[in-house]
């Protein structure tokens, strides 16, 4: 890539400065002088480099996981910190990375290198490079491009890193343009990096964020489900996932979410879909914590995805209102889908979907009209999940008239005060029958197979509609089923 424009325009520190940024980085990261001082001895150069750099310059702390580089290619990295080490490791060798620990540190070692994609391919082509320059061009922004050369501790700042950092602003090193085609995950990080640290990316970079987007199509899956969870980890998701629509990159990883922009949601004519749907994911992450929660990736992706059925379940009504009949049913096939494509885990696919076909059961609650038996089944339905459900319900409520949001937000308390009264009378968080499968068989002189079952959700049902009867009232019950159902009763049921 070309780097002559971007280092032209970055002045200069000067010599104070120079000195002020060598101390601070060496009293924030004085683990890596030792490992820097082994390097020198044997003729190699290593430097400090990326996120261990810029956290320490945002006032944070490597914590003891530092990034490096180095013009010494893995064998020799190997054997320079050998009998230093309390620990190796070569799982990236391949690319160039030797992992090693001593005592509580961990250190990443990688060789100056340069990689780029081909038009088709899904591998980089890696290549080992001779300078620390040339290895910091490489890099994907101007924040992450910095480097402290070691022992000395000299801060290496070719494109501006720390003027990125004072302007807030996401840039590449060279033509951004350049950086995404080289690696299209690139326009996810730049998203993630946006969300996490609350910068700005640069029209540029969006510019070219836009006339790439399609180039993500090479990354596989893995790589961007993994870009995926670590920006819906960030303190502030919608501002990135916010960027990844309107540059269109949305488009390839989540069509889903631009889908919704022209639709108008009929409980609030005020706001498009979309744009509920980011509130939702806002304030979701606002009640996180009232509820024990701390940045819940499965909350998280049902508060974005849990709207997304509505383009397909779309009805005019008269007087110019729309509908979304069932739009949590397909919605929840949708998610499932889309979560499955990009390889989230089993769990995670199964519990969004699952939010998202729940996320309107708490309108049916009206002023407080359902009984005991329909709370338990909201209960019963949510399962492990009732805590988040109970954060999406109330997140949902985006109305901006105020009076009914504090209905809604009263008529909920009701139904968590009412569950909380049906959980100290009954074990709620474990509605099951009160006979066992065993205990079924043995009452109905019945061998294994389909009629226990049969039986079970019948005695569920009951347990669901009227709550604990006791063993007595449910063994006769069992016994007016079995007949209902043809079933010879036993010569003694008791």
């Amino acid at each position: 890539m070309p780097v002559s424009d971007p280092t032209s325009a970055v002045p200069p520190l000067s010599a104070d400065q120079r000195k002020a940024a060598a101390a601070l980085l060496r009293s924030q990261t004085p683990a890596a002088a030792e490992l820097g001082e082994l390097f020198a001895r044997a003729g190699h150069e290593l430097a400090l480099v990326g996120g261990s750099v810029r956290d320490v310059f945002l006032g944070g702390h490597p914590a003891g996981d530092f990034d490096m580089t180095t013009d010494a290619v893995p064998e020799q990295v190997l054997e320079i910190v050998g009998e230093w080490a309390d620990k190796t490791w070569t799982v990236g060798i391949d690319f160039g990375t030797i992992g090693l620990r001593k005592d509580d540190d961990i250190f990443e070692i990688t060789t100056y290198r340069s990689e780029s994609y081909g038009p088709r391919s899904r591998k980089p082509d890696v290549k080992y490079g001779t300078s620390l320059e040339e290895d910091l061009v490489r890099r994907d922004f101007t924040i992450n491009a910095m480097a402290a050369r070691l022992p000395s501790y000299e801060l290496v700042d070719p494109f501006g890193g720390l003027a990125a950092l004072q302007e807030r602003m996401i840039r590449t090193p060279g033509r951004p343009e350049d950086s995404f085609s080289d690696d299209p995950l690139r326009m996810l990080r730049a998203a993630r990096f946006a969300a996490r640290l609350g910068f700005t990316v640069a029209d540029d970079v969006q510019a070219a964020m836009r006339s790439q987007a399609s180039r993500l199509s090479i990354v596989s899956a893995e790589r961007i489900t993994d870009e995926l969870t670590k920006l819906m980890l960030t303190d502030n998701p919608a501002y990135g996932i916010d960027l990844l629509v309107r540059t269109s990159v949305a488009d390839q990883v989540l069509p889903e979410l631009p889908a919704l922009r022209m639709e108008v949601d009929e409980h609030h004519h005020h706001k498009d879909v979309y744009e509920h749907s980011l509130t939702v994911l806002r304030q979701a992450i606002e009640l996180e914590p009232r509820y024990g929660l701390s940045r819940d990736l499965v909350l998280r992706l049902a508060a974005i995805l849990h709207d997304i059925g509505k383009p397909k379940t779309r009805t005019l009504l008269p007087g110019g209102k729309v509908a979304f009949h069932h739009h949590e049913v397909v919605g929840a096939k949708m998610a499932r889908k889309r979560l499955t494509e990009l390889r989230f885990g089993k769990e995670v696919v199964a519990e969004v979907s699952r939010l998202v076909e729940l996320h309107l059961r708490f309108h049916g609650y009206g002023e407080g009209e359902w009984t005991d038996s329909a709370v338990r089944r909201y209960v019963r339905d949510a399962g492990p999940l009732l805590s988040r459900l109970h954060v999406l319900t109330r997140a949902d409520c985006t109305t901006r008239n105020a009076r009914k949001a504090a209905r809604l937000a009263a008529s909920y308390d009701a139904l968590e005060a009412r569950i909380e009264e049906l959980r100290e009378r009954e074990e709620l968080d474990k509605i099951r029958p009160e006979l066992d499968g065993t205990e079924i068989m043995r009452i109905l002189e019945l061998p294994p197979g389909p009629l226990v079952g049969k039986a079970r959700n019948y005695l569920l049902e009951l347990r669901l509609e009227q709550g604990e009867l006791g063993r007595e009232r449910v063994t006769q019950e069992l016994l007016r089923w079995a007949e209902a159902e043809g079933l010879e009763p036993p010569a003694d049921s008791q």
